[in-house]
């Protein structure tokens, strides 16, 4: 089991892209999603996929459990999916040494970017990039698995 400890922020500048170091192509889908609880299947690039359980309501740390699964299983999952299938681009973005997942999203959820930075460390305000626009740590709504099944938060949209 890993931990995974994240904070999540609004992107309100273009300014990251710049700095873009690595480019993937996800579509994410939810078997399972309630509140503190999640199975997600995400395939990366056409070319590979992982099913990941997640467990937790704290806001910055969850338990995390990962698992790599054959391409045609994760097709055939698809199926059975809770809400929207999600579309989006990560875009690998390092600034003063952490690394910054910056997820453009597409389909219906198209105009959302958020950035999050996984790491256990206290990351200081002014440590953070300008491009970084308000926290969203903890807002379930910001969640995917809410955005799988709801769609863009008014505050985003």
């Amino acid at each position: 089991m890993g931990k995974e400890v994240e904070r999540k922020f609004l992107v309100s500048s273009p300014a990251w892209r710049d700095e873009v170091e690595a480019e993937i192509r996800i579509r994410q889908f939810y078997v399972a999603a309630q509140p503190g609880r999640s199975v997600r299947v995400r395939i990366s690039d056409g070319r590979s996929a992982k099913l990941t359980l997640k467990f937790g309501e704290r806001a910055r740390e969850r338990d995390e459990f990962e698992y790599s699964i054959p391409l045609a299983e994760a097709e055939e999952l698809m199926a059975f999916a809770v809400g929207r299938v999600i579309e989006k681009t990560r875009h690998h973005v390092r600034h003063r040494g952490y690394l910054y997942e910056v997820d453009v999203f597409g389909g219906k959820l198209a105009g959302l970017v958020i950035a999050e930075l996984e790491t256990p460390e206290d990351v200081s305000d002014e440590m953070l990039p300008d491009w970084l626009g308000r926290e969203v740590t903890g807002e379930s709504r910001f969640y995917n698995a809410s955005l799988a099944l709801g769609g863009i938060p008014e505050i985003a949209a």
